[in-house]
């Protein structure tokens, strides 16, 4: 794992510390954050009961890296990822209820209870969708960068991805296109180490994900995907970039996820000791409450009504997925082309 502190590659300027955040910004991130953990937890106890179907790819441990890049983002901007997605769907402005009434398979759901985890999008709040197939979200989302640039709209397209998915060809024939025609996407490496289970050392040749994109003289940076204030501030400087003309721009975020690749994954490949060393020293929520509490003065009390709330809305997001009717065989017809 890098040093929290950001550093530019050599496809780009010098990087300073992040600027602290006000107290409005790390109460928001907090609640972001911990809306996107509580909601994960929650979604792997209902799978435990056999609630939920098919995979399920928690988010548990890496929260910093899409609250902040929302943060930085303005209306109109859009989202697309992998299939670690609900929490990009939860930050992108789409409803609990919803969201959990689709992992339960539920006529309720954003995509009608069809698509499950890996697949429910909202044009309404631009996210468009979690992908199941390996790096087919990086020349979607591309393709809306394209769409952005001919319509001369001012939206900048997110394309997030792991460090695995960065090894498939398609992602550079992607990059190509986007610089060749200075197309306004970020491409969001989340580099949790693992990809499904192997380490990075033993898959990547080139482990600096930020300089992926060299030879299509793509600027990038590496970020500490922990630290939600640095995000923020990476975030900020792509979004830059990309909005005022100048294309693509590569983030790679260092992050850590704490549970498996997929719920069916136990993560022998790794040491207990590694992960309660990344959730003692670097948990991305943690940092932010012990800012609120130490450096904005915000009490306990106040603290523990936001994480009521959040367990109150998490909840009643179960309930709902729980109760909601199934779809009606009918359905099995509709939205497809024939």
């Amino acid at each position: 794992m890098a040093s929290p502190a950001a550093k530019k590659t050599a496809a780009s300027t010098s990087v300073k510390a992040p600027r602290p955040f006000t107290k409005e910004q790390d109460l928001r991130a907090y609640n972001d954050m911990l809306m996107i953990r509580r909601f994960e937890e929650k979604a792997g106890q209902l799978y435990g009961m056999g609630l939920i179907g098919g995979f399920c790819h928690l988010y548990i441990g890496q929260e910093a890296v899409v609250v902040g890049m929302q943060m930085a983002s303005k209306p109109g901007d859009q989202v697309i990822t992998g299939y670690r997605d609900h929490g990009h769907m939860l930050v992108c402005g789409m409803e609990a209820n919803g969201v959990m009434a689709e992992l339960t398979g539920r006529k309720g759901g954003y995509s009608k209870g069809k698509g499950g985890s890996m697949h429910m999008f909202s044009r309404e709040k631009h996210f468009y969708g979690g992908h199941g197939i390996v790096g087919a979200q990086v020349a979607l989302g591309t393709g809306l960068a394209f769409a952005n640039r001919y319509r001369d709209n001012g939206s900048v397209s997110m394309a997030y991805f792991g460090d695995g998915a960065a090894n498939q060809g398609q992602v550079y024939e992607s990059f190509n296109m986007a610089e060749l025609w200075n197309l306004p996407v970020i491409y969001v490496i989340e580099n949790n180490r693992y990809a499904m289970g192997t380490a990075v050392s033993r898959a990547s040749a080139q482990q600096d994900f930020s300089k992926r994109g060299l030879s299509f003289n793509i600027p990038g940076e590496q970020v500490d995907g922990m630290d939600v204030q640095a995000v923020y501030e990476a975030g900020l400087r792509a979004m830059e970039h990309a909005r005022s003309g100048k294309g693509p721009y590569i983030l790679e975020m260092q992050t850590y996820r704490y549970r498996g690749h997929s719920m069916s994954d136990p993560a022998k490949y790794r040491s207990k000791d590694e992960v309660d060393k990344m959730r003692n020293e670097h948990d991305p929520i943690e940092q932010v409450k012990e800012r609120l509490l130490k450096k904005h003065k915000v009490t306990e009390d106040e603290i523990k009504k936001i994480e009521a709330e959040v367990r109150r809305v998490v909840n009643e997001s179960a309930e709902f997925a729980t109760s909601d009717p199934e779809p009606d065989v009918s359905e099995l017809w509709t939205d497809i082309t024939l």
